[in-house]
Parts: structure tokens; C-alpha cells; sequence
């Protein structure tokens, strides 16, 4: 079973940039659509952003429109999420995960299969 690990999580200021990575443990992994989640304290989790594998058609949730970008590193099959303008809002866990078909909306999360252990973002004001 493939395993997904995240990194790049950090405390930052309101403002600054943060990209995330997310790594499979299987270099020629491939899937219908990658995603991140956040998760804020007391909050349940919810959907950031997502990516087809192979279109790279990008999917945002509205909070994050035009400040945060996924995509996908080819040199080393992993994918990223790019977290410009970031807001104290932004604090949480943030996870990635794969989802292996198409059926479904690609925010909903119980249509993902593999999920990585998450990272934790902190913005400070």
C-alpha cells in the first residue's frame, strides 16, 4: 500500500509564503487525483485544493482561490502546495491524499484512499 508523507510545515507570519510537499513512497505511483485537507483545532476537516494526475487540471476550494496553488513536480513524481498571502485562518494540519477513481467530487474526502500523516502549518499575526 502506498504511503504518503508531507513536509514543509512550519510557523510563519501573516503574509508569508509556505509551499507543502507530498511524497509517495512509490516513485512511479500514479492515481486520478491528488488533494490536500487542513484540519484547525475543535474544526472538522476540510478540502484545500486538488489535482487530476494526469490532465493537472487544478480544483480550489474558495477560501483559497488565487493565493494557493497545487501542482506536481515531475522530476521527482511529487506534488505540492504552493501557500502565498497566508492568513492566521490558515493554521492547521494540512494532509495530502490520493484518490484512485473519478467518481465523486474531488472535496469530498471519504473518495480518497491514501492519506499522509499531515503537517502543521502555524501562522502567526
Amino acid at each position: 500500500q502506498v504511503q504518503l508523507v508531507e513536509s514543509g510545515g512550519g510557523l510563519v507570519q501573516a503574509g508569508d509564503s509556505l509551499r507543502l510537499r507530498c511524497a509517495p513512497s512509490e516513485r512511479t505511483f500514479s492515481t486520478f487525483a491528488m488533494g490536500w485537507f487542513r484540519q484547525a483545532p475543535g474544526k472538522d476537516r476540510e478540502f484545500v485544493g486538488a489535482l487530476t494526475w494526469s490532465s493537472l487540471s487544478e480544483f480550489y476550494a474558495d477560501f483559497v482561490k488565487g493565493r494557493f496553488t497545487v501542482g506536481r513536480d515531475n522530476a521527482d513524481n511529487t506534488i505540492f502546495l504552493q501557500m502565498n498571502s497566508l492568513k492566521v485562518e490558515d493554521t492547521g494540519i494540512y494532509y495530502c491524499a490520493a484518490r484512485k477513481f473519478a467518481t465523486g467530487a474531488l472535496g469530498h474526502l471519504g473518495g480518497y484512499d491514501y492519506w499522509g500523516q499531515g503537517t502543521q502549518v502555524t501562522v502567526s499575526s
